[in-house]
């Protein structure tokens, strides 16, 4: 999230396409509504759908689900042909007028360099490079006019991608989609800013991340990154899913989005940080950020003489760490234990049927939920035979976020300290507690019965009080001087020589002031565009839009007057917001380094570092109902398959309908909350399936029929909901129908029904592994037929 929900009043023109805001973010919606009412701005609404979004939308262009890379490319496209991109803007702050190796080539959906390992691509990225001169600089032609020049090779990419071709794949409206071409393109005008916001139904793919890629890309073009009420915005489906992959949750990543080691690149300390620091932008301070990290791991046992305990850290190995690769893992025997935090695979965990099977091959569970979740009762699942289930499952009952104190980082990366509310009922405890009494018992038996390797456990910094007291937790993340325990102002502070110790680079600072930590910054800033810096601390530094020095041109002087962020005036920067660039200097020596994360400074419009390709590519879904007509290469190449025998051959017979997921107001994730609470039941009760009106009158049902929904994986029994909030799509000729499925509903709980999951495949994104629950095959038929 580059912006703040906030922010959005600044907007001119929104694309709100993967997510439903209204519904699924309605504090965020009130600032779109706010934009739309008082400055007169344009809410776009892209969905598969018409929903409550699409309801107050200005325009509504519909897409079949799993063709957003077409899509956007259709956009990008547009902005080429008809030069409605900020020049200025691409020039100075992109990687547009880099030249790439000669040898850079693509042909029929494959990047040069294409190699089969064990029946996926794995591209070899060195035709991918840059050139360079003698002295090592990058070679660039400032005209954009060099063929091997990024522009160039992006106009070529993207020629292919026309209106009427776009609208064929998509199955959108070629007026509807013009319209939209128009209307937010028009954004590239300096005084104007456009807003796109996704969600799920971006990311939920085998091409997500090039989905976000193409957004990013977009939103470049048109000068629409670093200024007020642009940005390329991420809406989170749970208050702090921000929060936890800030602080590590994510399997690759450790706290502050550094990489996990790997026992065969990265060795020792050094190897790591040679390896994974770069010479130029602001990630060449990892040694600081990494042996902080180390510090606040293992304290006064982390020392130079043993790199600061860096044997310590487990490295991943060739095991497929990943949701998708885990449970594989599983179905094989290959894993003793599983703790389930807070978190429900039986339910959302794709080809759920199938991860409930392979539950039963662990020696032991450990659920930590609110309520028995289906993960914790998956032994009981109906039709299930227990006795010849031989998984040991706990249940640890915990506390409900307003039942403990703690912070949480919202969507805008707002990290704000929640105060207890109420006391947990009964044995419930909080995360924390648990937490802390699992591994206090751990190093207890580690300490009395030593173990392959007790050193990591025992010698771990660990000690947060007899209680564990969150606000020593919030510490830790922020940071401090390991000689007198004093906090660092923030990550500026932060050193490789052991000085310092952080649980995540990022939240330094967040909880450095004393009389209201997690709450205020330091120094507030000019209020001018409703930062409201006064309110909570947005990592990192207090900054609400990142990349700000894009917000103004080369000399300093801000694309739209009306609302500046950053803008050089009187011999000095005034400011509206925490500079994210050294503001301690003058205008031309900033004015190529607006993007101080990457290496060159610069935004990349050529992004050589994600495993699918430098450039966003159409593919279709892993289960399509067509042929790829952009291309002879049907789905993402550098895919993994995991169950290549559970998948719908392409135009299947047998599973001729597209079908999605999505969620409804009334219920939350997996329903594990939400459906143990009678009024929301009463509110939404059943599992339903959204059909068209068209589909309906083929199979002959009404609404409140009962309906059989099935895919390679399995099937399900729901009410269908006939409705004209659906409808089939045009493609390539012939009509697509879609099938809608809400999918919180389990087996556990008061409120029950099928599991929409069971038929979503197991196949993920190369980069990410998020599985591609927004598209797959399915076939529907009247219940009892």
């Amino acid at each position: 999230m580059t912006n703040h929900w906030i922010d959005y009043q600044n907007s001119d023109v929104f694309i709100n396409i993967g997510l439903n805001t209204a519904e699924n973010h309605p504090v965020s919606m009130k600032w779109i509504e706010k934009a739309q009412k008082e400055n007169d701005a344009k809410l776009v609404c892209v969905d598969p759908r018409y929903t409550r979004t699409a309801a107050v939308s200005d325009l509504y262009v519909s897409m079949r689900p799993g063709t957003n890379v077409a899509f956007l490319s259709g956009i990008i496209n547009y902005v080429l042909e008809n030069e409605k991109y900020n020049e200025d803007y691409i020039k100075n702050f992109t990687n547009a007028s880099y030249l790439i190796d000669p040898e850079f080539d693509f042909q029929d959906g494959m990047f040069s360099g294409a190699a089969d390992v064990n029946g996926r691509i794995a591209y070899d990225t060195e035709s991918w490079s840059y050139q360079y001169d003698d002295e090592g600089n990058i070679k660039k032609d400032e005209s954009l006019e060099d063929p091997s020049c990024v522009f160039q090779l992006m106009k070529d990419h993207y020629s292919r991608y026309d209106i009427s071709t776009v609208c064929e794949i998509t199955g959108s409206p070629e007026d509807k989609y013009e319209e939209l071409c128009q209307l937010y393109t028009d954004t590239g005008a300096p005084e104007k800013a456009g807003n796109i916001m996704y969600a799920m139904g971006i990311t939920q793919f085998t091409h997500g991340s090039q989905n976000v890629r193409s957004i990013a890309m977009l939103q470049l073009l048109l000068g629409n990154m670093g200024v007020a009420g642009g940005g390329v915005n991420a809406q989170r489906g749970q208050s702090n899913v921000q929060g936890a992959c800030d602080t590590g949750m994510l399997f690759h990543l450790v706290p502050g989005y550094m990489g996990v080691p790997r026992a065969e690149l990265h060795p020792t300390l050094a190897d790591y940080l040679e390896m994974e620091t770069p010479e130029s932008g602001y990630w060449k301070n990892t040694p600081d950020f990494f042996v902080s990290l180390l510090k606040a791991f293992y304290g006064e046992n982390a020392s130079e003489d043993n790199d600061y305990c860096y044997d310590y850290l487990p490295k991943m190995d060739d095991k497929d760490r990943s949701h998708i690769g885990m449970f594989n893992e599983m179905k094989k025997g290959g894993i003793d234990g599983l703790i389930s935090w807070a978190d429900n695979p039986a339910v959302s965990g794709p080809s759920a049927g199938d991860q409930r099977e392979f539950m039963g091959e662990l020696d032991w569970l450990i659920s930590v939920d609110l309520f028995e979740s289906e993960t914790a009762s998956f032994w009981k699942e109906p039709g299930v035979d227990s006795s010849e289930i031989k998984t040991e499952v706990f249940l640890l009952p915990a506390a409900l976020h307003v039942e403990r104190d703690g912070s949480i980082t919202n969507s805008g990366r707002w990290i704000q300290w929640r105060h207890q509310a109420a006391e947990p009922p009964e044995d419930a405890k909080s995360d924390l507690w648990i937490a802390d009494r699992i591994f206090k018992s751990v190093r207890e038996l580690y300490e009395e019965e030593g173990g392959v390797k007790p050193e990591p456990i025992v010698e771990m910094n660990w000690d947060y009080g007899e209680k564990p007291d969150p606000e020593l937790v919030a510490r830790e993340l922020n940071g401090y001087r390991t000689e007198d325990k004093e906090l660092v102002a923030d990550f500026t502070e932060l050193a490789e020589d052991g000085s310092t110790a952080a649980g995540s680079w990022i939240y330094s600072g967040y909880y450095a002031d004393d009389e209201n930590p997690a709450t205020m910054k330091r120094e507030p800033e000019t209020e001018g565009i409703g930062g409201h810096h006064d309110w909570s601390f947005s990592w990192p530094l207090n900054r609400r839009i990142i990349y700000n020095r894009a917000g103004a041109d080369p000399e300093g002087n801000p694309w739209n007057p009306d609302t500046p962020v950053i803008w050089w005036e009187n011999g000095e920067w005034q400011r509206n917001d925490v500079p994210d660039f050294d503001a301690s200097v003058p205008p031309e020596e900033t004015a190529e380094s607006p993007f101080i994360m990457l290496p060159e400074l610069q935004a990349r419009l050529f992004a050589p570092g994600l495993a699918g390709g430098p450039f966003p590519e159409h593919y279709e879904p892993w289960e399509s109902p067509i042929e790829n007509m952009i291309s002879g290469t049907q789905f993402n190449p550098a895919v993994r398959e995991w169950y290549p025998d559970q998948r719908a051959g392409v135009g299947s017979e047998e599973y001729p309908y597209v079908a999605t997921s999505y969620r409804v107001t009334e219920h939350y994730q997996t329903g594990i909350l939400t459906r143990n609470m009678p009024w929301l039941n009463e509110a939404m009760p059943d599992l339903f399936v959204e059909i068209s009106p068209s589909l309906a009158d083929d199979m002959g049902v009404e609404s409140g029929d009962e309906v059989v929904v099935s895919s390679p994986r399995g099937e399900i029994e729901a009410a269908a909901c006939v409705t004209p909030r659906i409808k089939p799509f045009s493609v390539n000729g012939s009509e697509v129908e879609m099938v809608g499925i809400v999918w919180h509903w389990g087996y556990a709980g008061m409120s029950t029904g099928p599991v929409a999951n069971d038929l979503a495949p197991s196949i993920g994104d190369p980069n990410t592994t998020i599985p591609e629950y927004k598209a797959f095959l399915c076939d529907i038929r009247k219940g009892g037929e």
